[in-house]
């Protein structure tokens, strides 16, 4: 388990881990709390699909990457079981941001919805995801 108050330093560290994410895509820890997190990536060309837009697959990622560290900050170890994502308009800025928060997170199952908007406030995709937890 992650203890609830550690540091943002520690969590970008083990989360750091997480190499597709971290190194392929550039999702970077902006915050980190039981059951919330915040995390980015500035879009490059690895990004985009050939239309030119940010790939489905890339805004996923990022969404992913926001509920792994909200799911798992203060709790038993914890997988995703279940996404659907929605993706609602193009990114029009150059920043990608994810910001998780849980609906409800009980003992072995827990809710949570990720909101991806670019900086300039585009609501770009929205996940629905229902995690299990091991006790």
């Amino acid at each position: 388990m992650i203890d609830e108050n550690c540091p943002i330093e520690e969590v970008r560290e083990l989360f750091g881990h997480d190499r597709f994410a971290t190194e392929a895509c550039g999702c970077r820890v902006l915050e980190a709390s039981r059951g919330h997190a915040v995390c980015a990536f500035d879009v490059s060309p690895v990004h985009l699909n050939a239309q030119g837009n940010i790939m489905g697959g890339a805004i996923f990622t990022l969404a992913d990457f926001s509920l792994a560290i909200a799911c798992n900050v203060g709790e038993n170890p914890t997988v995703s079981v279940s996404n659907t994502i929605e993706f609602m308009s193009a990114a029009r800025g150059s920043t990608l941001i994810a910001t998780c928060d849980a609906n409800k997170s009980g003992r072995s199952l827990g809710f949570y919805t990720v909101d991806v908007r670019d900086e300039l406030g585009t609501p770009v995709a929205r996940m629905s995801a229902t995690c299990f937890r091991r006790a």
